[in-house]
């Protein structure tokens, strides 16, 4: 698994650019989830992506589809040979799929996206009952597609994981760490959790940002993602706005474990 956060060396940064202030006091980088995680989560949250493969004469053909994911997180996709991806599949079984996040503020690109890469293989026996479930549950005609015969369904047999979540911020891992990489049971709860926080916390945000996160300068502070091993927040300073992580005490392994790991958190800050 190799992750990279920014600033990344390789941008060709602007001589005496600086991304953001760093913080005052030293702090221990909050945990994340790994790209797996991401990648995980991301596909059990979701049902639309781009599928990429190829066609006769070798040009990459991208296409939107639906997909299904099995528990091993493997994608499972029904696809008509009417289709030029359909026709592709059946000639080359080499693809990708690519999975965005729902966009939230005004950048599209600050926001996650994963892409899965390997080979689709049209699946037997019990695996073949477990992928055509899966795209039922994905696709409201799914059992009406599957009678015509131009329909097939496949599964990713997924090589490769590649998680971005914004500018300099991306990692990698491989088909094992993926297999068995956990769903973070939080992510539904997430969006809910970032509003609340904004909206009914400020106070208590920025007294963490202060006391847990390194910058007793804050002025204001918000919360731009939350997951189960700790908050991700926008802090305002006379320096500059900077990001900074703050890890929770304990992971959350409940879907509402958000609100008690905050508020623990807002505990410590009160008493640091």
């Amino acid at each position: 698994m190799t992750t990279m956060r920014a600033p990344n060396p390789d941008h060709q940064a602007p001589k005496g650019f600086q991304y953001y202030p760093p913080p005052l006091e030293p702090v221990e980088p909050g945990p994340r989830r790994t790209p797996a995680e991401e990648a995980r989560t991301l596909l059990a949250n979701s049902d639309v992506a781009t599928l990429a493969t190829l066609s006769e004469d070798g040009t990459p053909w991208a296409s939107m589809i639906m997909f299904g994911t099995l528990p091993d997180g493997s994608p499972t996709l029904m696809v008509s040979t009417l289709a030029e991806h359909g026709r592709n599949l059946e000639r080359d079984q080499r693809g990708s799929i690519s999975v965005m996040s729902p966009r939230r503020g005004p950048d599209p690109l600050q926001n996650g996206r994963v892409t899965l890469a390997g080979r689709f293989e049209k699946p037997e026996g019990e695996r073949r009952e477990a992928a055509r479930q899966a795209c039922f549950d994905a696709m409201m005609y799914g059992k009406v597609y599957e009678k015509f015969g131009d329909f097939s369904v496949w599964v990713l047999n997924v090589e490769r994981v590649r998680w971005v979540g914004g500018y300099g911020v991306m990692g990698s891992d491989d088909a094992a760490s993926y297999a068995t990489a956990e769903i973070d049971p939080t992510a539904p709860n997430a969006e809910h959790a970032v509003e609340h926080l904004n909206d009914d916390h400020a106070d208590a945000l920025l007294l963490i940002s202060q006391k847990l996160g390194g910058y007793p300068d804050a002025t204001a502070a918000i919360c731009t993602g939350i997951d189960r091993y700790g908050m991700d927040l926008s802090i305002d300073t006379p320096r500059g706005k900077a990001p900074q992580r703050i890890g929770f005490a304990e992971r959350c392994e409940e879907a509402d474990g958000l609100r008690m790991a905050t508020v623990e958190l807002a505990r410590r800050a009160r008493t640091a």
